[in-house]
């Protein structure tokens, strides 16, 4: 009587890391094989700046970015401290709307005049042609 050996012999664990590494490679080759275009995201860039009535940068004003011919706002955003605010968009062409808002207390001697509240609003449009970085104004009155 012959007695089975239930335990792998080298031929059969050297087949089966071949087989294993031939999986794994074909696995890497394959996910190295999608051009740097597949693994990139497309997309364009609207870069703005916010300025009051006196050319010189705000913060804190209310963005809203929209395209054109729709009247929801797609992004809303806020301008940072040099006045400055960015969104991604998808690739153009296409034609965006930007909006800002913001509300101004002066101040007398240190103090805010609540009663002479300003709010100035402003309007910028703007074309994107493709995958591109575009830089604008937004001058709020």
């Amino acid at each position: 009587m012959k007695t089975v050996s239930t335990k792998p012999t080298r031929r059969g664990a050297r087949i089966l890391c071949l087989v294993l590494g031939f999986v794994l490679l074909g696995s890497c080759a394959s996910s190295l094989s999608l051009s740097a275009d597949d693994k990139e995201k497309h997309f364009g860039v609207l870069f703005g700046t916010a300025y009051g009535p006196d050319d010189r940068p705000l913060f804190g004003v209310k963005v809203t970015i929209h395209p054109e011919g729709k009247k929801h706002p797609t992004w809303e955003l806020y301008s940072d401290h040099r006045g400055e605010f960015a969104q991604h968009v998808p690739p153009g062409p296409a034609d965006y709307v930007a909006s800002g808002v913001v509300e101004l207390v002066p101040l007398e001697n240190g103090k805010p005049q609540k009663s002479k509240k300003q709010r100035l609003t402003g309007e910028a449009k703007i074309h994107i042609a493709g995958e591109e970085w575009h830089d604008f104004s937004l001058h709020l009155q």
